[in-house]
């Protein structure tokens, strides 16, 4: 590896996990972003090349540029770095975009500068390009890109990340109807209160959740992968999303909701056979709505973050 440039595999990941609201995530395996960091002599940070999608290049307006001059703004390193974003991840589709760019420029700068950062300082950098992108600093998407597997956002002041344990069968099923929902329209649309009702549900099921995967309980995984806060009110903005998650369910999944702010929609499943499964049924009903669509099945990835 070249001491002064470095490659990198940046996953897409899905956020909320349905009961987990800007708590929960997952790295995904099957798609994510590529990026080239390489150390100039030059000070700041500059946007080289971005392919795949058309998004800004100036720094101060694209995530990793943001994400990568938090990190400079902390770090006695005199030059700067210049980067190359090859989106796989298309902005707007509810699997980590903007989180792919925002943590694989930090993780790639980190690792050539020596690693000076710790992962959940990583995570604090990146979610400096997640305020960019969403006007909300959350870590649900860039924490498991950073740290790998299943993650828990235990409090964000202070930020306190937990790495949960990933069952080795688990399956995620994603498919991403080709609309628009930006995170910022998405979130607007929430409500800022819930019942006590509904928080009593909703805590139960992070825990049941949280349990199952410690314990590798997939029925209990299954039954924990309910969401009575926000799904409720974002499913409106998916077309089909309701036959989705009937028929996803009907073909063996534990459980589907909705990836981050959607419109994506995922299913958990045990093994990949019925992950496929699910992932034929997912795709026959927006077939049958002529909404063209991206299907990925992938295993969920334990590593995150990568060097190719």
């Amino acid at each position: 590896m070249n001491a002064n440039e470095i490659r990198v595999f940046c996953p897409a990941t899905i956020a909320n996990v349905s009961c987990g609201f800007d708590v929960l995530g997952l790295a995904l395996d099957a798609v994510g972003d590529e990026m080239v960091v390489r150390k100039t002599t030059q000070k700041g940070i500059r946007i080289t090349k971005l392919i795949g999608q058309d998004l800004p290049m100036e720094t101060l307006h694209n995530v990793a540029g943001v994400a990568g001059l938090a990190l400079l703004a902390q770090s006695d390193y005199e030059g700067g770095f210049d980067i190359e974003i090859y989106k796989k991840i298309k902005a707007g589709s509810g699997i980590g975009s903007s989180a792919a760019s925002s943590t694989g420029a930090v993780w790639a700068m980190n690792a050539l500068l020596g690693k000076p950062f710790s992962p959940l300082e990583l995570v604090k950098f990146a979610m400096e390009g997640e305020r960019l992108a969403s006007g909300v600093a959350h870590a649900d998407n860039v924490a498991p890109a950073l740290f790998g597997g299943f993650t828990l956002v235990r409090s964000y002041q202070p930020l306190d990340v937990i790495k949960i344990n990933t069952p080795k069968e688990l399956y995620a099923t994603v498919i991403h109807p080709q609309i628009e929902v930006k995170t910022s329209d998405s979130r607007r649309i929430l409500k800022t209160t819930i019942s006590l009702e509904d928080g009593i549900k909703q805590w139960g099921n992070v825990g049941g959740l949280i349990a199952g995967l410690f314990t590798e309980d997939y029925e209990l995984i299954g039954r924990s992968l309910e969401d009575h806060v926000v799904e409720p009110i974002r499913s409106i903005l998916i077309p089909g999303f309701d036959m989705v998650k009937q028929k996803a369910l009907e073909s063996g999944a534990l459980g589907c909701g909705i990836s981050g702010s959607g419109p994506s929609v995922f299913a958990l499943s045990k093994g990949i056979e019925t992950a496929k499964k699910v992932a034929q049924a997912m795709t026959d009903v927006y077939d049958k709505i002529g909404i063209d669509y991206d299907i990925h099945v992938s295993k969920v990835n334990t590593e995150g973050i990568k060097v190719l």
